[in-house]
């Protein structure tokens, strides 16, 4: 969530006339994320999110903008788009697709408790469950065919012993697609940031626009990889086993695991991990021009990947 289309309140207003949001009050840039510009949104009627789509077409986003309408009405807290008058869930502003979704309550804890993480965990279980009958399909759009076209991209930025690893964990990956296991919609993308809290109960996850069909496993660990680690010192990015059992109990609670994905544990901790270090080396030294970009840090998922490689135990009880 950046600032790259700038939008002032005049140029709000026409677009805004679609809809039956009441008066505009407040329009304020939203400077966290890399991908698309986003904008608090406050009227006469209530506060929204407005998202104008940078990368994504107006072809694809009924996907992610009907998951998260799917989701909503099968009782997963997520920002749900308002429809226009019309009945629209998107429409052009400023020669881009846009859309508006409410905004929900809280804020992100940057600093879980177990009750925090045992709520994500048994959430996205049951927004696994949920996606199940949603029609729609795509698959996972930073996953092992976005891999293999990066990759070299971001080659020449690198030594010769991260390319190694690079390329090693690769071929790794190529020889364990594990297609088998359970797939579905995911969010793939469920930081510590996309998940909002009203005080000690869980608000909603935002942020869906990486979602796609993959493994829920993935999913998975992805979230681990960032709420169940130390953040800080020597130890960043090491495992807290005794953190990845209360996540992985809770979920469990409510879609269990197959013995297929507790054996697939280890390689989706190293896919979870690839994905981010990629995409960030991608942002790093690839960028593209914008308001308000604060580029994450590459070196972050390399370490998780590095600990990941050298072996994790598999916290199954």
């Amino acid at each position: 969530m950046a600032v790259f289309t700038s939008l002032t309140e005049d140029e709000l207003r026409p677009w805004l006339s679609q809809y039956d949001a009441g008066e505009l009050r407040s329009l304020t840039g939203i400077a966290s994320g890399i991908e698309n510009s986003n904008f608090f949104l406050g009227t006469s009627t209530g506060d929204f999110v407005l998202t104008i789509f940078e990368k994504l077409s107006a072809a694809e986003l009924p996907f992610y903008l009907g998951l998260t309408a799917h989701l909503e009405q099968n009782g997963v807290p997520c920002p749900g788009p308002v429809p226009d008058r019309a009945g629209r869930h998107f429409s052009e502003l400023k020669g881009k697709p846009a859309a508006i979704v409410r905004r929900l309550p809280g804020r992100s804890h940057m600093q879980p408790s177990g009750a925090d993480r045992a709520q994500v965990a048994a959430t996205l279980a049951r927004m696994h469950l949920a996606g199940q009958s949603y029609a729609n399909k795509q698959e996972n759009p930073r996953g092992p065919h976005w891999w293999a076209v990066t990759a070299p991209r971001v080659m020449p930025f690198l030594d010769s012993g991260r390319q190694a690893m690079l390329a090693d964990e690769l071929r790794f990956q190529a020889s364990h697609r594990l297609d088998e296991l359970p797939r579905g919609p995911i969010h793939a993308d469920l930081f510590r940031d996309n998940v909002l809290f009203d005080n000690d109960v869980l608000g909603g996850f935002i942020d869906f626009y990486f979602a796609g069909w993959d493994c829920l496993l993935f999913d998975v660990a992805v979230c681990v990889n960032d709420w169940c680690i130390v953040r800080e010192g020597a130890a960043a990015g090491q495992l807290v086993e005794a953190q990845a059992r209360v996540f992985l109990q809770a979920y469990a609670a409510v879609r269990p695991f197959t013995p297929g994905e507790q054996a697939a544990w280890p390689v989706m901790l190293r896919a979870g991990a690839l994905r981010f270090w990629l995409s960030r080396l991608f942002d790093f030294h690839l960028p593209r021009p914008g308001e308000l970009i604060t580029p994450h840090d590459p070196g972050h998922f390399e370490r998780i990947l590095a600990l990941r490689r050298a072996g994790v135990a598999a916290p199954w009880l």
